[in-house]
């Protein structure tokens, strides 16, 4: 299982940790006691318990989310094959942004 100090990938998303979650965050319900921190186009979602983290949202995002880690936890990719190494979460908050790449049509979230 990967660790992470300040920063760190996994897949198409960016994890950064940030001393605050913005004012104007809105909190995500979990989903069958999960958080699904990004949705894959193939239903291999990346997933954190949700009994030991919140999720928040920036309103009209699609690339930002907040979590406030509140008990160490990992970050799973739901796939059985190919599949991102779990990244442990220490106590914390922390930005999750998609990745971006351009395309001759304009900017895009990377596809994993």
């Amino acid at each position: 299982m990967k660790t992470f100090k300040n920063v760190c990938a996994q897949g198409d998303i960016y994890i950064r940790r940030v001393d605050s979650i913005p004012t104007n965050a809105v909190l995500v319900k979990s989903e069958n006691g999960q958080c699904i921190v990004t949705h894959s186009e193939t239903g291999h979602h990346h997933v954190m318990e949700a009994a030991d983290v919140k999720m928040y949202t920036l309103p009209n995002s699609i690339l930002d989310c907040f979590l406030d880690v509140m008990n160490p936890t990992k970050l799973e990719h739901l796939r059985s094959y190919d599949t991102h190494e779990p990244i442990l979460f220490e106590k914390g908050t922390y930005h999750v942004r998609r990745q971006r790449e351009h395309s001759p049509e304009g900017w895009r979230r990377v596809a994993d």
